[in-house]
C-alpha cells in the first residue's frame, strides 16, 4: 500500500488548529464553556485511524498541550493517554454508534480527561477551583462533536487520508 505524503500532514494540521482553538483568549465568563478541541480531535483520529494514531500519539499531543497551557509537564499527556486507550478499545463500536451515542461517549471521555487533569493538578499542588464548573466543557464538547466529526470525516475523505 502506497502511503500518501500528505496524509500525515492532514493529521498534524488538524491538531495544530485544535491547539490554536484551545489557547485562543476568551472572556473570563466563557473559559469553562470552551470545547476541549484537542481531546476531541484525538478521539476522532483514534477512531478513524487506530493503526496510525494511538497511545504514543496521545502522549506527544498531550506534552505539546502541556507546554502550550503552561501546566505541569505530563498532566495533559497522561490524561490524553487514558482517553486514547478507551477510544482505541471502543473504536469499532464507536464507528457504529449514531451521532447522539457518539456525543454521549465524547461527553464521558472528555469529562474523564477533565477530571484526570483536575485531579493531577491537585496532586501536584497547583491551585484549582473547588467547584465542578470545569466539567461544562465536556458538555459543550459533546454538543460540538457531531459537527466536528462531519468536518474531520469530510477532510479525511477528500484528502484520502488512511
Amino acid at each position: 500500500m502506497q502511503d500518501r505524503p500528505h496524509s500525515i500532514w492532514v493529521i498534524f494540521l488538524s491538531f495544530f488548529i485544535a491547539y490554536l482553538l484551545a489557547i485562543v483568549p476568551l472572556p473570563e465568563w466563557a473559559m469553562n464553556y470552551r470545547p476541549e478541541w484537542v481531546p476531541m480531535v484525538l478521539i476522532y483520529w483514534t477512531m478513524a485511524l487506530p493503526y496510525r494514531v494511538g497511545i504514543g500519539s496521545a502522549w506527544a499531543v498531550g506534552l505539546v498541550l502541556d507546554v502550550l497551557e503552561g501546566s505541569t509537564l505530563g498532566v495533559n499527556a497522561l490524561a490524553l493517554v487514558v482517553v486514547a486507550y478507551v477510544a482505541l478499545s471502543l473504536h469499532q463500536r464507536m464507528r457504529m454508534f449514531s451521532a447522539l451515542q457518539q456525543s454521549g461517549l465524547v461527553l464521558a471521555l472528555v469529562g474523564l480527561n477533565l477530571m484526570l487533569c483536575n485531579w493531577l493538578q491537585i496532586v501536584t499542588g497547583q491551585s484549582v477551583s473547588s467547584n465542578l464548573m470545569f466539567l461544562t466543557a465536556a458538555l459543550t464538547s459533546a454538543v460540538t462533536w457531531p459537527s466536528l466529526f462531519q468536518l474531520l470525516r469530510q477532510i479525511r475523505r477528500s484528502f484520502d487520508v488512511h
